[in-house]
């Protein structure tokens, strides 16, 4: 089972290949399997035991090292064990191992995942952080910047709008008027979004109206959230504006983008409640 550097290097290559490249996925998805595969590669060398195991029994047990002893999140561990099922079904494919058997599951208390979700009380501290930030805030433009942070964030929480979707909004999907946003899935397909909050809705006109300060002539001003340069935003851009106000609040959890999606559904559900009732 010990492989060389070169011929991991060459088995990885292969399954980017295969696995992304010829399923037309994107970069980021080709860079994060790059990064655990050598991540495992690098693990399996320094074993000297390796020779004697299985694939699949060495994998699961770099899977329960990174959970008992680097304390890795429940996201994390999932999403490597679907990425090294991948790669063992490759290395099947090319004959280095006869077949392929599925990992077992990763056992995870349920109490562990609870955890690493925001509660109601740390998100609404979260908008606190925000709303302090843009009172504080002396220049115009970076007021508009915080808005703009504003809208985004009361999206994603108040109505759990996905980080995708968001990203993908334009300036026409949104009507004034009717306080609707029209949203456009992945698949195409579009549902609409009636803002209940009035604070939003003041704060999206807000932002609209301010929208021609982030327009650069550079091709992106239709789409909806642009950066400070007029650039459509990522999804990195977005995480890193919810970690920056999470830290102004105060809030000490190191949160995953799947708890992030999680506590946005949550926290999104308990206002309509309250809506509602």
């Amino acid at each position: 089972m010990v492989v060389s550097q070169s011929n991991s290097n060459q088995l990885i290559d292969g399954f980017i290949n295969r696995q992304v490249v010829q399923r037309g996925l994107d970069e980021r998805t080709a860079k994060a399997y790059r990064l655990d595969l050598e991540h495992l590669h690098e693990w399996l060398s320094s074993d000297s035991s390796a020779e004697r195991d299985k694939w699949e029994g060495k994998m699961e047990a770099y899977l329960e090292y990174l959970s008992l002893e680097k304390k890795r999140q429940p996201s994390t561990l999932y999403r490597k064990q679907k990425v090294f099922n991948y790669y063992l079904a490759y290395l099947s494919a090319q004959g280095i191992i006869e077949k392929a058997t599925p990992l077992k599951s990763i056992c995870i208390k349920k109490d562990s995942q609870k955890n690493a979700l925001l509660t109601k009380k740390e998100i609404d501290a979260f908008f606190q952080a925000i709303i302090r930030e843009y009172g504080e805030l002396g220049s115009d433009f970076r007021k508009r910047v915080c808005m703009r942070d504003q809208v985004m964030m009361g999206l994603l929480f108040y109505h759990g709008i996905e980080v995708s979707e968001l990203l993908r909004m334009q300036v026409k999907d949104y009507n004034r008027k009717k306080a609707i946003l029209t949203i456009k899935k992945k698949n195409g397909k579009e549902y609409s979004v009636h803002l209940f909050s009035k604070t939003l809705q003041e704060q999206m006109v807000m932002w609209l109206d301010d929208h021609e300060y982030f327009e650069w002539g550079a091709g992106y001003d239709e789409w909806m959230f642009l950066s400070k340069l007029g650039k459509p935003l990522s999804m990195k851009m977005v995480t890193n504006i919810f970690d920056k106000y999470r830290k102004l609040a105060g809030i000490k959890k190191e949160v995953t983008p799947k708890d992030l999606k999680s506590s946005m559904k949550r926290y999104a559900e308990e206002l309509m409640m309250e809506w509602c009732g």
